[in-house]
C-alpha cells in the first residue's frame, strides 16, 4: 500500500503542521473504499484456493528472504520509535475504539482484507500465537501476526511468514501512514490521540494488507472489547487461562475481567477456551451464547493427553477437535506450554474446519510444534552455569514458570535475576518464587515504569531473609553477580553445569537479559 498510489497527494508535512482542510477526514474516508464484506481483499481468493484442497496441504517453499537490518535502518527505525514514544505510552490507555476505527477507516479497512484469528487472555498469549503462526504457516496460507510488547525491538511486533519484517519496511509501514495520523488527531478535537499501541496496530494491519497475507494471527495488547487490535471481526478466538493483572484498567474481579476479554468472540465466530476458573468460564459462556458462536473447551473437545519432559522440551499426545496427534516434540518447557499447544492446536482446527472426521496433516503439526520459538519464555540463554530467563510478569506467570523450574530442570542451585514493574504485584512473583530460588538478585530495568531497586531489595527481604537478597542496580551487574553466585560452592569439585540463574519478573527484563547475552531479536 503506498500512500502517492492509493490515497493521492497527501503528505507527511500535512501530518507534522497540521494545516489540512477541516474536511478532510470525510474526503479521505470517501476516497478509501476497502475490502467489501466478503472479504474479497488481498488475500481472500489465496485462503479460498487453499481450503478448497483440504486441510493437509504441505508447507510452501516461496517465503520472501528478510533483508539484514543495517546501519541505516537501525538508525531509521530508532527515530520512528522516538516519535512513537511522543504518543500516549501502552501502559496509559482510554478505553475506546474510536481512534483506531477511525486510522483503519482512512486507511481503507486493510483488517477486512484477510480472516482473522484473535487471542486473548492473561498469560500464554504470545505463546499461543506463535503457536498458532507455526502451524497455519507449516500447513500453507501465508500469514501475518502480531504481538506485543516485544523483548529487544519494536519489529518483533509484526511478522510476516513467521518472521518479523525488516527494520526498513518497519519505517516504511510507518511513513505510508504518517499521513493520516494527524488527519485522525485533530478530528479529535479535545480528546487524546492516537495512542502508540493504536498506531502500531494501525500499521500491523496495513503490513498485513500489503504483503498480501492470507490470515492474521492477532495478539490482543491489554484488555479486550477495547483493545486496538478489537476492530478485526476474527473468524476465531482463542481465550488463554483469565488471572489478575492491570487492575488499574481492569479491576481485580475476575468476572469483570472476564467480561473484557470475552469482547474479542464476534457474532458466529469459534470460540476456544482453555481452562478458566468457574467465574471466568461462565462469563464467556455466556458472552458465546449471545454472539452466538460455537464453543470448544480444553479438558472437554481438546487437551493434552500425555506430556514427558524430553531434551530441551517435552514430547507430547494431544487431543485435538479432528481426533489424537501423537509424538509431538515441542521445544518449550512447562504444563502450561503444553497446554498452550493444545489450545493452539484446537484453534487452527477450528479455522479450518477440522472436525471429528477430518485432522490437520500430522506431519504439518509435528514440523510446526518443532519448529516453534517463544524468546523470553524460560528460553535457556548460556550454559555453565545455565541462565533460563522468562518474561513472567504476574503471579500466575511467576507460578508457572516457578513449577517449571522445579519439575524440569535439575539445578543444584538456582539464583533469581529479578525485576519487576512498579504497577506490578511484586509481592505476589515474590512469593511464587521464592520456594525454588536460593538466592535472588534485584535489580531496575531500563523502563520509567520500573520499580526502584532498593524498594524491591526491601521487598524481597520479607520473603527471602536479608541474607538470601542481593541489590543490584543494573540488570548488567546483577547478570554478572548472580552467575558469580551460582557457581559458589563450598566443593570445588562441584561442576559448575549444575548451576543455573533465572530472569524473570518482566518482558523488559526478559529483553535486556537477551541483549546481554547476545541473542538476536525473534
Amino acid at each position: 500500500m503506498s500512500s502517492d498510489d492509493r490515497w493521492g497527494s497527501v503528505s507527511a508535512e500535512q501530518d507534522a503542521s497540521g494545516d489540512a482542510d477541516a474536511d478532510e477526514l470525510a474526503q479521505l474516508l470517501a476516497m478509501a473504499g476497502g475490502a467489501d464484506d466478503a472479504g474479497s481483499g488481498p488475500g481472500g481468493g489465496a485462503l479460498a484456493d487453499a481450503l478448497s484442497q483440504g486441510v493437509t496441504t504441505g508447507p510452501t517453499d516461496d517465503r520472501p528472504d528478510r533483508e539484514p537490518d543495517d546501519a541505516e535502518a537501525l538508525a531509521a527505525l530508532r527515530a520512528v520509535e522516538a516519535e512513537l514514544d511522543e504518543r500516549w505510552p501502552e501502559t496509559r490507555i482510554e478505553p475506546s475504539l474510536d481512534r483506531i476505527r477511525a486510522l483503519v477507516e482512512v486507511l481503507g479497512d486493510p483488517q477486512r482484507s484477510y480472516p482473522a484469528i484473535h487471542v486473548a487472555g492473561t498469560n500464554g498469549k504470545s505463546s499461543v500465537t506463535r503457536m498458532i503462526d507455526a502451524l497455519l504457516t507449516r500447513i500453507g496460507p501465508r500469514t501475518g501476526r502480531y504481538t506485543s510488547p516485544h523483548l529487544q525491538r519494536a519489529t518483533e511486533r509484526i511478522a510476516i511468514d513467521g518472521a518479523p519484517i525488516s527494520a526498513r519496511r518497519y519505517v516504511e509501514v510507518y511513513q505510508e501512514i504518517a499521513p493520516f495520523l494527524g488527519i485522525v488527531d485533530r478530528a479529535q478535537g479535545d480528546g487524546p490521540r492516537l495512542s502508540k499501541f493504536e498506531v502500531l496496530t494501525g500499521m500491523a494491519f496495513a503490513a498485513f494488507a500489503d504483503a498480501p497475507v492470507d490470515v492474521a494471527v492477532l495478539e490482543v495488547g491489554l484488555g479486550g472489547s477495547w483493545d486496538a487490535t478489537n476492530v478485526a471481526d476474527a473468524v476465531v478466538a482463542a481465550i488463554t487461562p483469565i488471572d489478575i493483572d492491570h487492575v488499574n484498567y481492569l479491576g481485580s474481579e475476575l468476572g469483570g475481567i472476564a467480561a473484557e476479554k470475552a469482547g474479542v468472540i464476534k457474532e458466529g465466530a469459534v470460540a476456544l477456551m482453555a481452562e478458566q476458573s468457574p467465574e471466568a468460564a461462565k462469563v464467556l459462556l455466556e458472552r458465546a451464547v449471545a454472539m452466538d458462536a460455537e464453543v470448544a473447551r480444553a479438558g472437554m473437545e481438546f487437551g493434552v493427553l500425555g506430556r514427558e519432559v524430553a531434551v530441551g522440551g517435552q514430547q507430547l499426545r494431544l487431543q485435538g477437535l479432528g481426533g489424537e496427534y501423537d509424538d509431538i516434540y515441542l521445544p518449550l518447557f512447562g504444563e502450561h506450554q503444553a497446554k498452550n499447544a493444545a489450545l493452539a492446536l484446537a484453534t487452527v482446527e477450528a479455522f479450518f474446519g477440522a472436525g471429528a472426521s477430518r485432522k490437520l496433516d500430522i506431519a504439518a503439526v509435528r514440523d510446526a510444534f518443532a519448529s516453534v520459538r517463544v524468546p523470553g519464555r524460560l528460553e535457556r540463554l548460556r550454559s555453565a552455569p545455565t541462565v533460563v530467563v522468562d518474561a513472567a510478569h504476574n503471579p500466575h506467570g511467576a507460578r508457572a514458570a516457578a513449577t517449571a523450574v522445579r519439575e524440569e530442570f535439575s539445578f543444584r542451585r538456582l539464583v533469581g535475576v529479578l525485576a519487576v514493574m512498579r504497577d506490578k504485584d511484586a509481592d505476589g512473583i515474590l512469593a511464587a518464587l521464592e520456594p525454588v530460588l536460593d538466592e535472588v538478585v534485584v535489580t531496575a530495568v531500563s523502563s520509567p515504569r520500573a520499580m526502584d531497586a532498593d524498594e524491591l531489595g526491601s521487598l524481597a527481604v520479607g520473603f527471602f531473609g536479608a541474607d538470601r537478597v542481593v541489590v543490584e542496580t543494573r540488570m548488567d551487574a546483577a547478570l554478572e553477580t548472580a552467575i558469580g553466585l551460582a557457581e559458589e560452592t563450598d566443593d570445588p569439585e562441584t561442576p559448575v553445569a549444575g548451576a543455573g540463574v533465572l530472569v524473570v519478573g518482566s518482558v523488559v527484563a526478559a529483553g535486556e537479559a537477551r541483549t546481554l547475552l547476545g541473542r538476536e531479536p525473534q
